[in-house]
């Protein structure tokens, strides 16, 4: 059976993954929880710091959301001495206009805002990470995703992660030595099937599934990878 890793969403942590059905490694991507944030961000500077910790380096399966599956599919680049047999990426953002990527500048630039409250930092965070009405507020991943510092509460992400930038998705496709699947939840507002189509012929829709697919529904995601 091969190892499979789980790389989270921008925004989350890799408690995100803690209901899934079997045994895996699911990191901290850069950035996120407790994970050492990054002189700048890029997504081979993601992905090499994922490498840099990864238990087993052979026969890989990655499976990764949103901006996690963008770092698995330079991952499975062959770049990072990590051999990668299939990579399923989910959710991930094809279009970017120079409004979205004007917009996730901004939220790079932003210094780190603080909250008198837990409760409202953790509604920060299930709001930034797209966890919103999927994950309840006291729950592990939303723990993961706060620090706490004399009474006051803040986001443990690095708001410079905003400024990954777009990924260049036929390039990174064209480039992956593993099989390929991008998947995409039906009712996901961030892609659409005709988008995910023009760059790849690997394309699974899940019915009645939103963005954070994997939260909503482990098991039809986890399937992808068989």
């Amino acid at each position: 059976m091969a190892n499979l890793v789980l790389l989270h969403g921008l925004g989350a942590n890799g408690r995100v993954w803690s209901s899934w059905p079997q045994t895996n490694h699911a990191p901290d991507l850069a950035g996120h929880g407790t994970a050492a944030p990054l002189p700048s961000y890029t997504f081979a500077a993601l992905a090499a710091a994922v490498a840099a910790d990864l238990p087993v380096r052979r026969d890989v399966d990655l499976i990764g959301h949103s901006l996690g599956g963008v770092v698995a599919l330079e991952l499975a680049s062959g770049r990072y001495d990590v051999i990668v047999n299939r990579v399923v990426a989910l959710g991930v953002k094809v279009s970017w206009t120079a409004d979205d990527l004007g917009r996730a500048n901004a939220l790079a630039q932003k210094p780190v805002v603080w909250f008198d409250t837990r409760d409202d930092a953790a509604a920060r965070f299930l709001k930034v990470s797209g966890l919103q009405g999927l994950v309840d507020p006291a729950s592990p991943v939303v723990d993961h995703g706060l620090c706490e510092q004399d009474g006051r509460w803040r986001l443990a992400l690095d708001p410079a992660t905003f400024g990954v930038g777009a990924p260049d998705l036929p390039a990174l496709i064209g480039a992956s030595q593993a099989d390929v699947v991008l998947a995409r939840g039906e009712r996901d507002p961030m892609n659409s099937d005709a988008e995910l189509h023009a760059v790849h012929h690997q394309v699974v829709t899940l019915p009645g599934l939103g963005h954070n697919a994997q939260v909503e529904d482990p098991l039809a995601v986890a399937v992808l990878i068989r």
